[in-house]
C-alpha cells in the first residue's frame, strides 16, 4: 500500500490534473494506491471569503460562487469526455448549489458559525477529488471514490478538529479489508464529527489526511507531491541560493515545518512517525526530481544545520518583577492565562534569576493575551511585585534545526557572531536541551536578512556575497567599476568572493537593483534612472537592509561624507576614497571609528593617503603588533611631486598644473594640492591613526604659493601661476643651484605636524622619486635609524580605485 497527497496547486487547473493522472497511472501499476487530494488551488480561501461576505451582508459572495462554481465546471469539460460529461457535470452542479443555498441561509442570518464555516470550505476538496476520479475512469483507470467524512472521525472542535484515532483506525481497517480494486481517491481535509457533522483538520489538513490513511492502512510510503522539489534549506523566495534538503529526520521536519516551512502539514508527521513509515515529498511539475525523503533516521550531509526557518507577526509577551524572584507558580500561573484563552505559546525563554520570563505568542492573539495575563496578576501588578505585562510587536522567530547540532559545539556562537556582524538584533533566544533548534527572536524587518546571512555562513560553501553601493562615478568610480568587471570570476573562483553592485549614484541619478546592476550597461542605466537625493539615497540603502552591504564613497563631498554615521549604525560599512569624513573635526572622525566598533561594521580609507598603497594598513599593523610610531615623514601629493618633477622652467609652472589636472592626478579642485591642504589633511589622518588627537588648524604649513594664486576660482588660479611665473622660476633656480630638488614634505613627529616645500639632497630617500610617487617613512621603536619605506604611484585614477577595490575586499573578511 501507498499513499500520495497531491497540493492544491497540482490540481489548480486541467493541465496541472493531467500531471498528477499520469504519475497515479504510473505508480498504480506497482502496487495499490491510496490518493489524496486538496482543492482546487485558490477555492478553499475562495468558499471560506464567500461565507464571510455572505455573514456581513455583502451580496458579492454570489458572485463570488458562480466564479468558483464555472472553474469546476470548465475543468470537468478538460479532462471528461463529451460522453461521460453529463453525470459528473450533475453532481458538481449538485454541491455548488449545496454551497450556495448554505451561504444564502449565512445572510439571512448575519452569522458564520465555526460549524457552517467547515461545512462551506469542505466542499472544494470533495469537488477536486470526484473530478479526477472520474478523470481517471473515463481513461480506463478503475478507481473507487470515498468520502473521508466517513473514514476520519474528530472531535467538534470545528475549525482544527481532533482526530479520535481509535475509531478513526477502526473505519479505515473495516473499509479497506472489505474493498476491492487497487486505486482509492479520497478528499483531503474533511472529517466528521460523532453526530456526522463535517469538521476540517486545519488548513493544510490534506497532508494529515494522508498520513492518517498510511498510518492506518500500515503504508510502506506517503507520498506529497507539491509544486517544488523537496523541502529546502531556507524558503526560496528569500534565498535565492536555498538548496533541496534530499534526506531528513521526522525530528527535523517537525521543526521546520513548526517554523514556517510550508511544504509539509506539521501535524502530518506524528502518525507515520509513530509507525516508521517514510514520507517521500516530491514535485508535480518536475516528478523525475529526488525530492525530500523524511525517515527516523538521515542521512549526514556534512553540516550540523539541516535547514532554516522563520515565523513573522511574533509577539513577545515579558512578566518581570522582583516579587517573581523565589516565588513558585508564577509561570504556571502565565501559561494557565494563556491557556484558558486557547493561545498558543510558540516560545518561552527565562533568566537563572528568575526576575523575568518572556514568551513568543502570535501577533493575532495580542489583545486576548494582555487582558488574560493582566487579569491573572492584577493583584500583584497593584501591590508593585509585578511590573505591567511588556508586549513588544513586529518581530519574528529565526530557527536553525538540525539533529547534529548537539555534536557540533560553536553552533550558537556561528550563529549569533553571523547576526551580530551585520547588525541584527536578538531580542530573545531559546533552545531546547535536545539542540535540535536555536531560535531568536528579531525584527520582522530583518528576517530576509538574517536568513540569507545564515544560509551563507552555514550552506554556503560556493562564495560569500557582498552588497555594494557606489556613491560616485567619475574618473576613479568609473574605474572602480570597471575593475569589479574585469576581477568578477577570479573573485568567485580564488576567493569565493561575489561582489554585487546593488546601488550606483553620482549627483545627477541614482539606481538601485538587489539582483545587481549589469556592470556592462551601468553608463545607460543610471542615464535613465531617478533623480538623485542624497538622504533618499541613504535611506534606500539602510531600509534594504541587504546582508554585507558596504557603502563606497568615490566622491570628494562634504554631504556624502556627513552621512557616514547613518550607514555605520546600521551595520553597513564603509569605504572612503572621500577624505573629508577623516579630515573634518576630530570628535567626528572618532565618532566614526567608534560607531564602526560598536555596530560590527568597517570603516576603512586606505586611499585618503596614498591612493593604492598601503599606508595606512602598514601603520595600523605596525601599532597593532606593539610597535610606537616616533616619527613619519612623507612626500603625500602625487600632484606636488609630478609638478616638481616635470618643472624645470621650460614650461610654465601653470602648464605642469594643467598636465597633471588633465592627466587625472589633481583633486578636482586642484588649489587643494597646490596649497597643501591636502598634504595637511593627509598627515592629519596618519597622526590621528596613531592616536593623536589633532586638527587641521594645528598642522603648520609653509605654502610656497603666491596668497593672488588662490583666490577666485579655478580659472583665475591659472590666470594668477601664470602672472607669477618668476617666483616659481626663482624656487625651481635656488634648489638646483645647491644640486637639491623641490619636494613638498609632510612630517610628524612628538604630537606636533607641519607641511612645507624643502630642498632635498641627493642622499636623502626622497631625492630618488620620480613621476607621481609618494613615500611615507615610518621611524619607530623597531625601526630607529633606517625607516620603513612604503613608496610608489600616489595618484591616478586607476591606483586609487584599485585602493578603493582592495578595502572593498577587506570589508569581506571581517
Amino acid at each position: 500500500m501507498q499513499v500520495l497527497k497531491f497540493g492544491g496547486t497540482s490540481v489548480a487547473n486541467a493541465e496541472n490534473i493531467h500531471k498528477v493522472v499520469t504519475i497515479v497511472q504510473q505508480a498504480v501499476q506497482k502496487e495499490t494506491l491510496i490518493v489524496v487530494v486538496s482543492a482546487m488551488g485558490g477555492i478553499t480561501d475562495a468558499l471560506l471569503q464567500s461565507g464571510v461576505l455572505a455573514a456581513s451582508g455583502d451580496e458579492t459572495y454570489k458572485e463570488l460562487l458562480q466564479v468558483s462554481e464555472q472553474r469546476h465546471l470548465e475543468t470537468v469539460k478538460a479532462l471528461i469526455p463529451v460522453a461521460r460529461q453529463s453525470s459528473v457535470l450533475s453532481w458538481v452542479k449538485q454541491r455548488c448549489n449545496e454551497i450556495e443555498d448554505i451561504c444564502n441561509g449565512v445572510f439571512l442570518l448575519g452569522e458564520l458559525s465555526p460549524r457552517t464555516k467547515d461545512r462551506i470550505v469542505g466542499f472544494g476538496e470533495l469537488l477536486s477529488s470526484k473530478i479526477i476520479s472520474e478523470r481517471l475512469n473515463s481513461i480506463s483507470v478503475p478507481n473507487a471514490w470515498k468520502d473521508a467524512r466517513e473514514l476520519i472521525v474528530t472531535d467538534s472542535n470545528f475549525g482544527f478538529a481532533t482526530v479520535d484515532f481509535a475509531n478513526t483506525n477502526k473505519k479505515i481497517a473495516e473499509y479497506f479489508s472489505s474493498a476491492t480494486g487497487s486505486l482509492f481517491m479520497i478528499p483531503g481535509f474533511v472529517a466528521s464529527d460523532a453526530q456526522g457533522a463535517t469538521t476540517t483538520i486545519g488548513r493544510g489538513g490534506s497532508d494529515y489526511t494522508a498520513a492518517i490513511l498510511a498510518a492506518a492502512t500500515d503504508a510502506g510510503v506517503v507520498e506529497i507531491w507539491t509544486d517544488v522539489s523537496g523541502m529546502m534549506t531556507a524558503d526560496p523566495r528569500l534565498v535565492p541560493n536555498a538548496k533541496v534538503i534530499p534526506h531528513i529526520s521526522y525530528q527535523e521536519a517537525m521543526e521546520l515545518s513548526h517554523f514556517g516551512a510550508k511544504v509539509i502539514y506539521p501535524p502530518t508527521i506524528q502518525p507515520v512517525m509513530n509507525k516508521n513509515i517514510p514520507v517521500w515529498i516530491k514535485n508535480t511539475f518536475a516528478p523525475a526530481d529526488y525530492g525530500t525523503l523524511i525517515e527516523s533516521r538521515a542521512v549526514k550531509n556534512g553540516s550540523s544545520i539541516r535547514g532554516i526557518s522563520s515565523i513573522n507577526k511574533i509577539v513577545l509577551l515579558s512578566l518581570e518583577g522582583s516579587g517573581m524572584v523565589g516565588i513558585p507558580g508564577f509561570s504556571k500561573r502565565l501559561f494557565e492565562a494563556l491557556a484558558n484563552e486557547r493561545i498558543n505559546v510558540i516560545l518561552i525563554t527565562q533568566g537563572s534569576s528568575e526576575h523575568s520570563i518572556c514568551v513568543g505568542i502570535d501577533e493575532a492573539s495580542i489583545q486576548e493575551a494582555r487582558k488574560a495575563v493582566d487579569g491573572a496578576f492584577a493583584y500583584e501588578i497593584e501591590t508593585k511585585k509585578v511590573d505591567p505585562l511588556v508586549v513588544e510587536q513586529d518581530l519574528a522567530i529565526v530557527a536553525l534545526v538540525g539533529d547534529n547540532m548537539k555534536s557540533h559545539p560553536g553552533t550558537s556562537g556561528k550563529m549569533f557572531g553571523a547576526l551580530g556582524r551585520n547588525g541584527v538584533n536578538v531580542r530573545a533566544i531559546a533552545q531546547g536541551s535536545s539542540e535540535r533548534n536555536i531560535s531568536a527572536v528579531i525584527a520582522v524587518s530583518d528576517v530576509k536578512k538574517a536568513i540569507n546571512i545564515l544560509h551563507e555562513e552555514f550552506f554556503e560553501t560556493t562564495y560569500k556575497q557582498v552588497n555594494l553601493f557606489v556613491t560616485g562615478v567619475g574618473n576613479v568610480g568609473s574605474r572602480l567599476l570597471a575593475q569589479l568587471t574585469q576581477q568578477r570570476n577570479y573573485l568567485e573562483e580564488q576567493l569565493r568572493l561575489q561582489v554585487r553592485v546593488v546601488g550606483i549614484a553620482n549627483s545627477k541619478k541614482m539606481v538601485f537593483n538587489e539582483d545587481g546592476i549589469d556592470l556592462q550597461n551601468w553608463k545607460q542605466l543610471l542615464e535613465n534612472a531617478a533623480p538623485m537625493s542624497l538622504q533618499e539615497y541613504i535611506d534606500v540603502i539602510r531600509s534594504k537592509n541587504l546582508r554585507n552591504s558596504v557603502f563606497a564613497d568615490v566622491t570628494a563631498n562634504d554631504k556624502v561624507a556627513e552621512c557616514y554615521d547613518q550607514l555605520l549604525s546600521k551595520s553597513i560599512s564603509v569605504v572612503a576614497c572621500n577624505k573629508v569624513a577623516c579630515s573634518s573635526s576630530y570628535n567626528y572622525y572618532k565618532k566614526l571609528k567608534d560607531l564602526a566598533r560598536e555596530y560590527n561594521a568597517l570603516f576603512l580609507f586606505e586611499t585618503n593617503v596614498g591612493a593604492g598603497l598601503p599606508v595606512i594598513g602598514t601603520l595600523n599593523d605596525l601599532l597593532r603588533s606593539g610597535d610606537k610610531v616616533n616619527r613619519i615623514e612623507a612626500v603625500l601629493s602625487g600632484t606636488l611631486n609630478f609638478v616638481f618633477n616635470h618643472y624645470n622652467g621650460e614650461k610654465t609652472f601653470a602648464e605642469v598644473v594643467k598636465q597633471a589636472q588633465d592627466e587625472g592626478y589633481t583633486e578636482p579642485d586642484p588649489r587643494l594640492d597646490l596649497s597643501g591642504t591636502d598634504v595637511m589633511r593627509k598627515i592629519m589622518i596618519l597622526a590621528r591613526e596613531t592616536g593623536e588627537r589633532l586638527e587641521l588648524e594645528d598642522i603648520h604649513n609653509i605654502s610656497f604659493m603666491p596668497e593672488d594664486c588662490m583666490k577666485g576660482d579655478v580659472d583665475n588660479f591659472y590666470g594668477e601661476m601664470t602672472k607669477h611665473e618668476e617666483h616659481f622660476k626663482k624656487l625651481y633656480a635656488e634648489a638646483a643651484k645647491a644640486g637639491k630638488k623641490l619636494k613638498f614634505v609632510a612630517k610628524y613627529e612628538n604630537g606636533k605636524a607641519s607641511v612645507g616645500l624643502q630642498h632635498i639632497d641627493a642622499n636623502h630617500d626622497f631625492y630618488h622619486l620620480y613621476g607621481k610617487d609618494n613615500v611615507v617613512l615610518f621611524y619607530t621603536n623597531r625601526y630607529t635609524e633606517q625607516p620603513l619605506v612604503v613608496k610608489g604611484a600616489g595618484a591616478g585614477a586607476e591606483v586609487t580605485a584599485s585602493g578603493v577595490f582592495a578595502d572593498i575586499i577587506r570589508t569581506a573578511k571581517m
